[in-house]
């Protein structure tokens, strides 16, 4: 009898046990992300004669509300949040209309809502939103996923990209393709129905670039990043963005010029580095042992975030905890992979290092949804 309870206690701990490798390893790139926003932003805002600690102390406090916030979202059963699914996918919706009304626009886009402490983009949480919404969608599915349901999925995930695109943010466009693309492949759509849908959107992104349905600047992105050795003036600043990031990272060498340090990063030779670029930072002032350190946290995080989607006992958490690693992992593949030109320039965050309230919220409590899964699931696999 005594064998039998504390097996029972035994399998009741180890279903409610959180991946604490995955906690520690969103906490460790929470603050990493804080000390190179500082080493980045320090000694441009003594020069300019402003307080050096501004972006230290706003990047500081969000950092540690999105612990908190994570922590919380995973001491709850993720199955729970599927009575929520529907009236966050709604408000989402009415959150990426209302930036055309009431929203801020900068660098010829409207994605935010200025609430003077925090600039909110719906954006970034909607990414979560639909990843949320598809895996307890499917979960309602389970024994198998008819034609409707199929198309019931793209409507759920087209309505909002069309907002994202007429704002518009064709970086986080591309993560909600990706998204809902992944997301119905671990759902058990057949792949010959992907593969239909792969030639559509195929064709239908060469009707917008052929009827000029895209932005010019969107276009000279695309075109630049093909073209980086052009000397066609109207591709210039775009070209000098990317020229200066490989030359920030290149510049650091074997160990890098330490923190606060560092030609490109001291006199601002790399746009918004803060925000999208601040991989060159990294690169400068930590080098290549540094960033081969910072690549490999963030691999072992998407690693985690795989293994526990992929042994999760039900089909949202299957579903959830694969989305969540979808949007992680190509997030970080392509901010890094811009700045050393082997990917075009679009506005996605590193995540939890690039500066930015709304992001570091986003990220974590993604994080908190598959710690989530991972105490229902036997804790560390």
């Amino acid at each position: 009898m005594t064998d039998t309870l504390s097996a029972m206690t035994t399998r009741i701990r180890g279903r409610d046990s959180m991946d604490r490798s995955l906690f520690v390893g969103l906490v460790a790139l929470g603050f990493v992300g804080v000390l190179m926003i500082y080493s980045a932003t320090r000694t441009a805002l003594v020069n300019a004669g402003y307080n050096p600690h501004y972006y230290l102390e706003r990047q500081g406090f969000f950092v540690v509300a999105g612990i908190v916030v994570m922590y919380v979202i995973s001491r709850f059963d993720y199955r729970r949040f599927e009575i929520l699914a529907t009236p966050l996918y709604v408000i989402s919706l009415f959150a990426l209309a209302g930036v055309f009304v009431a929203g801020q626009s900068a660098l010829g886009a409207q994605r935010w809502y200025n609430l003077g402490f925090i600039q909110v983009q719906p954006s970034e949480f909607t990414v979560l939103v639909i990843i949320l919404a598809i895996a307890t969608y499917t979960q309602r599915r389970a024994d198998g996923l008819t034609m409707y349901d199929v198309v019931r999925i793209l409507v759920m995930g087209g309505t909002p990209l069309l907002l994202i695109v007429l704002q518009p943010d064709l970086g986080t466009a591309i993560i909600i393709v990706l998204v809902v693309a992944s997301m119905m492949v671990i759902a058990g759509v057949p792949p010959r129905f992907m593969t239909f849908l792969a030639i559509i959107g195929s064709a239908g992104v060469a009707g917008a670039v052929y009827f000029d349905l895209l932005h010019k600047y969107q276009v000279d992105r695309f075109v630049s990043f093909l073209n980086q050795n052009s000397t066609n003036p109207a591709l210039a600043p775009l070209i000098y963005e990317v020229s200066n990031a490989k030359s920030a990272i290149g510049s650091g060498g074997l160990h890098g010029a330490g923190l606060f340090q560092g030609l490109q990063t001291v006199l601002g030779y790399v746009p918004e580095q803060r925000t999208d670029f601040i991989f060159t930072a990294i690169g400068e002032q930590l080098g290549f042992i540094g960033s081969v350190l910072i690549v490999l946290l963030l691999a072992f995080v998407a690693f985690r975030m795989f293994r526990i989607g992929r042994t999760a006992k039900d089909t949202m958490g299957r579903v959830l905890g694969l989305g969540v690693f979808i949007f992680f992992a190509f997030s970080c593949f392509e901010n890094i992979g811009m700045t050393m030109g082997i990917m075009p320039v679009t506005g996605i965050p590193l995540p939890l290092l690039s500066y930015g309230g709304s992001a570091v919220l986003v990220f974590y409590s993604a994080g908190g949804l598959v710690l989530s899964v991972s105490r229902r699931r036997g804790g560390s696999a």
